[in-house]
């Protein structure tokens, strides 16, 4: 009887390689023993894995479903004898990320650098999207989240608060005065990011238990927060965004931090998140780690700024 690791190996190997004849060379292997071998796969499940033709093979739908499951039972091996050699797991494979638009750019792709020099047969894939996906259906592994967690079904680890700033650039102060109460801002252009759960609306919230709100009303409203910085930066009004957004032009003075009879409210935190229906792999685990470390303490966007 054909042993069903080796046959899980060679599935894989198809999939990454292309073809059964290079399958059986990276596994060293006849390519009759490597036929055989997946043969004996897809009788044991009872389905095919791979459309075949003379020219090429694809995967099944029934392949496609096996395919995640026959890849980390793999690496859970790998990992295994790892430990027991007391040896270093070499964290390798791709790791699909997901974060939002303005927070992937300005904070997250300058911090990956680093995280792939640590790893180097690591492969990243970075997603950007302020749409909340779906990780399991969409074949994510990991993303970044800002604000109140509302899917269940996920494991999160918070890395940092998230502190909104009221700002506006020189020019529209010298234009315009300084708002100094939370009711003032009625009487100033306020550019809205329509995205926002905690300011929906245009209701924007104030004071450490959100009570103090104000409708405000602008000329300018956008669902990027880079968008609106832009605007604000031109002296067109106020925005009201998190700090990872102004941080860079608030320590340049392109933008000037106000204070109000209340203080800014935080957006619940940054998180990053994954899948909780299954033992994560050692390059989600590296990641989670490394990120957490990277943010403890004060974050890399707050580090000097003046906040409080």
């Amino acid at each position: 009887m054909l042993d069903r690791f080796t046959g899980l190996q060679v599935f894989s190997q198809v999939v990454s390689q292309g073809s059964l004849s290079a399958a059986a060379r990276s596994l060293g292997m006849s390519q009759t023993m490597a036929t055989r071998h997946l043969a004996a796969l897809e009788e044991r499940l009872g389905v095919k894995l791979f459309h075949r033709t003379t020219r090429r093979i694809t995967l099944t739908e029934a392949g496609r479903r096996y395919l995640d499951s026959a890849d980390r039972i793999l690496e859970e091996l790998e990992e295994a004898d790892a430990i027991a050699a007391a040896e270093r797991i070499e964290v390798s494979g791709t790791l699909r990320i997901n974060a939002p638009v303005s927070f992937g750019v300005r904070v997250l792709a300058p911090m990956l650098p680093e995280f792939s020099a640590l790893h180097p047969a690591l492969h990243l894939d970075l997603g950007l999207s302020d749409r909340i996906v779906n990780l399991v259906e969409e074949g994510w592994d990991t993303a970044v989240r800002i604000g109140r967690l509302t899917q269940g079904d996920l494991i999160a680890r918070k890395l940092a608060p998230c502190r909104l700033v009221l700002a506006a650039a020189p020019s529209y102060l010298a234009a315009h005065g300084a708002p100094r109460t939370v009711q003032d801002l009625t009487r100033h252009n306020c550019l809205h990011y329509t995205l926002s759960h905690a300011l929906a609306g245009r209701t924007w919230a104030f004071g450490a238990d959100r009570g103090a709100r104000v409708t405000v009303q602008g000329n300018l409203q956008a669902n990027n927060g880079d968008a609106l910085l832009v605007a604000a930066r031109a002296g067109q009004g106020l925005v009201y965004e998190p700090s990872f957004i102004l941080g860079d032009d608030l320590r340049a003075g392109a933008l000037v931090p106000l204070t109000l009879d209340h203080p800014p409210v935080e957006l619940d935190g940054v998180y990053v998140v994954y899948p909780s229906n299954r033992r994560p792999p050692a390059r989600l685990r590296a990641f989670v780690d490394w990120i957490a470390e990277r943010c403890a303490g004060v974050p890399p966007w707050d580090r000097g700024l003046a906040l409080d």
